[in-house]
């Protein structure tokens, strides 16, 4: 089940639940950790393509030629770096075909805004659909402009998937790009001083990647 308003949809799992509680204890182990990201992500995955567009095969079972589908189109994941790495496993096992892109984006602490710094999105060709990974979508900075970004190459069709967000962070990117829809497995109360999501679950990517 999912709870879905406006262009953003809040999934509502008790095995979402389970594998957050674990996420945010700051006593999780790094590799704990990576796998409850894996879990989380892969219940993103399947909420953001169970409707995606299918095109008929015919294949011969042991007893007789029968119909099935398989997805249509290219799809494309583009994490954003680095914490958004530990999300594209489990998209790469749920689409065989899948396409990964990737763009690096850090937040300046001192200003809160990102800083685009890697990006090797050739210049044609885009995929049909493109899946912007983030475990976190705060200020909402780093996922607009990496959805800038893919607009420029010309995605017809971009989901932003995390693990946690905030609402200010859903506000901004709805304001600037009412057409992309966000899949959230929790909406923290909101961002502090500091621009950190409370409760949140820390850094993801120094967590993920046992770094400080």
């Amino acid at each position: 089940m999912a709870i879905e308003q406006a262009s953003t949809i809040e999934l509502q799992h008790s095995l979402v639940q389970h594998h957050l509680s674990r996420l945010r204890a700051k006593q999780t182990p790094p590799s704990e950790f990576r796998q409850h990201v894996r879990v989380l992500a892969t219940l993103l995955a399947a909420e953001a393509t169970k409707n995606v567009a299918l095109q008929p095969i015919t294949v011969e079972t042991p007893n007789e030629m029968t119909t099935c589908s398989e997805l249509a189109g290219r799809f494309a994941a583009v994490p954003i770096l680095r914490a958004g790495l530990g999300m594209v496993e489990p998209l790469a096992e749920l689409i065989p075909q899948l396409e990964v892109w990737h763009l690096g984006v850090y937040r300046d602490e001192e200003t809160a805004q990102p800083v685009h710094y890697y990006d090797k999105l050739p210049s044609n060709n885009p995929p049909d659909i493109a899946f912007v990974l983030d475990p976190m979508l705060a200020t909402g900075g780093s996922a607009c402009m990496a959805i800038q970004t893919l607009k420029r190459w010309g995605v017809p069709k971009i989901l932003m998937l995390s693990i946690i967000s905030t609402p200010e962070g859903i506000a901004r990117l709805q304001q600037e790009f009412g057409d992309v829809t966000v899949y959230t497995c929790a909406i923290d109360r909101c961002l502090n001083e500091r621009k950190y999501i409370v409760p949140g679950l820390g850094d993801a990517g120094d967590r993920i990647f046992n770094t400080t």
